[in-house]
């Protein structure tokens, strides 16, 4: 191979390769045009190791001034857009070194003293993940405020309670949305383990064995806000379980998405009527101009399947490879950035549906009773008031519900004479649990759907996402 120079070789690779590589071969082992997102990541890494190399006496301090002015000139190219990426330097670490070359001369070949493009890569793409960790977080915690807020206006708004999406018992709209608080929290949570599991600096590692050179890890941990080194330097280079758990964190945070995009996609129907969203985060039909389209919660609700698949894609990669550096693990920055591009536009567009949504709080409260909702009310009032076992007071209630069937009545609405048909003991004060919002109410239990109880829900969230 010839380099820019005319030499036989490549500056970068050394002696060892006399011949160019066959185009497809150059094609199947760049990655510039997926690791150039890894720029930013990979300009602190080598002003760290410059630094720490200067400070250990590994190089010369002019050498050290030399490369941070010619990593400064490189930044400020890549913010120009004027950097010459080169396919042909194959990663954004060999365009850089060849770059920082071209502007500073023989001082740039003294960065790559105690480290490997192995360990640099590690470290790159650890610094990366970890603040794709940090940004989910954040549009969780965004999220999280915006149903909060929602919940707030809404915790004594009466709504249906489901299972089997079939009505169960009556609940409050804000009670359902701080569910959704809940999840997101614990998704918060996982992306902060995973960032804090994953806080060990590879640099320094080389190529797999570590270095002979007196270099201090210590020193580039701490410059590059990592709480230590890594231990051993086979697993720093070797590992990527690191991108694993945050694209696992990614995948269930997408689940619970796609679950809130899908009764997004429910209310909206006509059938149920019980929010609407404005012209923001919709969209109409070519042909039908009736139509209002949740076009934002169904691309939301499609995403998981990229950012699972994104998951699965890096297992698969990663299950079967012996320590420590593959060239396969080439492949784990495509679907890791194609999952957090997913979340992050996935987390902002729900953020904005909850900030648009206009919930239909009497289209709500009519459903809010049908199906006998309130049938385990009566079923709770025989045992607390007749000392029923609750097995009988289920019986009871269940020919209730049918005899009300039968009169195509709501159990609200059901004769006194018939409930003491079933029940003689049964007095007309039955009847003050049998409402909806007597329902809901009386659900005072720690995490309960009556009002009092959503409001020290959202007092207790407040405080916590202040």
């Amino acid at each position: 191979m010839t380099d820019d120079s005319g030499k036989a070789g490549h500056s970068l690779w050394g002696g060892r390769f006399s011949a160019k590589p066959a185009d497809l071969m150059r094609r199947i082992n760049a990655s510039i045009d997926i690791d150039r997102r890894l720029a930013g990541e990979d300009l602190a890494g080598s002003r760290a190791h410059a630094a720490m190399l200067a400070d250990t006496g590994v190089i010369g301090r002019g050498d050290e001034q030399a490369i941070q002015r010619g990593l400064t000139l490189i930044e400020a190219e890549m913010a120009a857009g004027t950097f010459p990426f080169r396919e042909e330097l194959e990663d954004i670490h060999m365009n850089v070194e060849a770059r920082l070359t071209e502007l500073i001369g023989p001082a740039a070949g003294r960065l790559h003293t105690a480290r490997s493009r192995n360990d640099q890569v590690a470290l790159d793409f650890r610094l990366w993940v970890r603040e794709a960790c940090d940004r989910s977080a954040a549009g969780l915690r965004d999220l999280q405020r915006a149903l909060t807020k929602r919940a707030e206006e809404t915790a004594d708004a009466l709504m249906p309670g489901f299972t089997h999406l079939q009505p169960a018992q009556p609940v409050t709209f804000g009670h359902h949305l701080m569910a959704y608080v809940e999840m997101f929290g614990r998704d918060a949570g996982r992306f902060e383990d995973a960032r804090a599991r994953m806080n060990e600096c590879p640099l320094g590692a080389a190529a797999l064995a570590g270095t002979s050179f007196p270099i201090d890890r210590q020193a580039t941990a701490r410059a590059l806000g990592f709480d230590r080194p890594t231990a051993n330097s086979l697993d720093s280079v070797s590992s990527r379980d690191f991108a694993l758990e945050a694209l696992s964190a990614a995948a269930i945070c997408a689940t619970h998405l796609s679950r809130l995009a899908e009764e997004i996609v429910i209310w909206m129907t006509p059938g149920f009527g019980f929010i609407t969203l404005s012209d923001a985060f919709t969209t109409g039909s070519s042909i039908m101009p009736q139509k209002r389209n949740p076009d934002a919660a169904e691309l939301i609700r499609a995403k998981v399947g990229r950012i699972l698949g994104s998951l699965v894609n890096l297992t698969v990669v990663m299950k079967g490879l012996p320590l420590a550096y593959g060239k396969d693990m080439q492949e784990d920055k495509p679907p890791t950035f194609e999952a957090f591009d997913a979340l992050e536009l996935s987390l902002a567009a729900m953020t904005g549906m909850i900030n648009d949504l206009t919930p239909n709080r009497a289209a709500m409260a009519a459903a809010a009773g049908a199906g006998f909702s309130t049938a385990t009310d009566l079923a709770d009032w025989l045992v607390r008031r007749l000392g029923l076992p609750f097995r009988e007071a289920h019986h009871v209630t269940g020919r209730a519900v049918a005899r009300a069937e039968t009169l195509g009545v709501d159990l609200a609405d059901l004769p006194l004479a018939d409930l003491q048909a079933l029940e003689p003991r049964v007095s007309a004060d039955v009847y003050e649990v049998l409402t909806p919002a007597a329902s809901v109410a009386s659900r005072t239990s720690h995490g309960g759907t009556a009002p009092v109880q959503v409001r020290a829900q959202i007092t207790r969230w407040k405080e916590i996402l202040a």
